[in-house]
């Protein structure tokens, strides 16, 4: 792992994460920089539907937060990665409300030690109005080597 005089966070070898670069002010909810080698994926927003395609926890965003980051974990397994390799991820909420929720089901997955950089958007609506969130992530996979 690459690190710097910024407090670069422990992680998988071929990612490093930045908290604060110098001049900017750390957060606790994700880093300000990552980068790594390797191939990059993409996972498009994934929102509260189960396998069927129904909505769950309609009104509930914990539970729709806690099925958005199980799609996303199996998403990125179809492309050989885990929440380990997620470099970036954006949320969508129709409320800012929904993003403690949000923060809560990411650290079922994602160690304090390990966050992404992250994008917050408030939105009017998404594609059905039961929709409270919805999280896209991008990862880089280590090289096959």
């Amino acid at each position: 792992m690459t690190t710097t005089p910024a407090a670069a966070s422990p992680a998988p070898g071929h990612l490093t994460r930045i908290a604060a670069p110098e001049g900017i002010a750390a957060s606790p909810q994700y880093s300000h920089v990552v980068w790594g080698t390797g191939r990059f994926v993409a996972v498009s927003g994934q929102c509260a539907f189960d396998e069927k395609g129904e909505v769950v926890g309609e009104g509930d965003a914990a539970a729709q937060a806690r099925q958005v980051f199980d799609n996303l974990g199996r998403c990125l397994a179809a492309a050989g990665a885990t929440f380990d390799d997620v470099v970036k991820l954006t949320y969508f909420v129709t409320d800012v409300a929904h993003l403690p929720a949000l923060r809560e089901a990411r650290a079922a997955v994602i160690p304090a030690d390990r966050l992404p950089a992250s994008s917050a958007v408030q939105v009017a609506a998404l594609v059905r109005p039961e929709l409270l969130l919805e999280v896209e992530a991008f990862a880089v996979v280590p090289a096959a080597g």
